[in-house]
């Protein structure tokens, strides 16, 4: 087996006690129709995917087509997210809302949001709600700024998963504060994912880089002008970035360094 291909298969990440294969995770709103859901989250690779409850139908609407008929919870690990929701209350009551509706599934995105406009997080709810629903049972992998002491504060309460913003939800901006992202990462004893303001392919490696231990995205693929092509770029990167960052990157110099030395030249 070729070393790349060894080191996919060895090299997978755990949250909640549940083992994957796959670093990138991917949502599934903002696409045209199901088939084009599938068919992109199919190229990604992805094994968890993530679903709105309060803007997908996963069976509370039984007259209406709903996304498990094209990602059937056997075939990936189904994520309800409270995307929408402004309030502590709100999301606790959707997160039990898709417990029910998933028989008993109780792995869940958190997300309370400050307002419309920005989508940044609300953190004192955010908190509230976590403490709220790791007491009742859920793994809490949960969305927040980049601030590394909110972020230990999560860990701390005890959610499963911290998932800090690149930049703004759907602004395919990139990582605005790789530094931040870096000291999360390091004082962190839980996944590290990043969630939201991922563009391109770049963004998702540089991630990865910083040795975070998954991406989450669903705009940067959704949006693209050909989905599937892009979600299958978004799974080589995470992969190559993930690459890189075991591979241990040579250090920035300030001046130039010799591809080929001259020290022990012949003339």
């Amino acid at each position: 087996m070729p070393q790349d291909q060894a080191l996919s298969a060895a090299d997978g990440f755990s949250v909640a006690g549940r083992a994957f294969m796959s670093r990138l995770l991917v949502g599934t709103g903002k696409y045209k129709d199901l088939d084009e859901t599938a068919r992109a989250v199919a190229a990604s690779g992805a094994e968890i995917v993530t679903v709105a409850v309060r803007r997908s139908n996963i069976g509370q609407s039984p007259d209406v087509p709903s996304i498990l008929d094209v990602l059937p919870p056997d075939r990936y690990t189904i994520l309800p997210n409270t995307a929408g929701c402004y309030d502590a209350e709100t999301a606790i009551r959707t997160c039990r809302l898709s417990r029910e509706l998933l028989d008993g599934h109780n792995l869940v995105k958190l997300e309370v949001l400050g307002d419309e406009k920005t989508l940044f997080p609300d953190v004192v709810q955010t908190i509230e709600a976590a403490k709220v629903l790791v007491t009742d049972g859920f793994d809490v992998m949960v969305y927040t700024n980049d601030d590394p002491i909110i972020a230990k504060r999560l860990e701390d309460i005890g959610c499963c998963a911290v998932m800090p913003l690149a930049a703004p939800i759907g602004s395919g901006l990139g990582i605005r504060n790789p530094l931040n992202i870096l000291t999360i990462v390091e004082n962190a004893s839980v996944p590290i994912l990043v969630d939201a303001g991922v563009g391109t392919a770049s963004h998702a490696a540089v991630a990865m880089e910083l040795g975070c231990d998954g991406v989450l995205m669903n705009t940067a693929i959704a949006a693209a002008k050909d989905s599937v092509l892009m979600a299958s770029a978004m799974r080589k990167a995470v992969e190559a970035g993930r690459a890189a960052y075991l591979a241990g990157r040579m250090p920035a110099k300030r001046f130039a360094s010799a591809s080929s030395p001259i020290d022990g030249t012949f003339f």
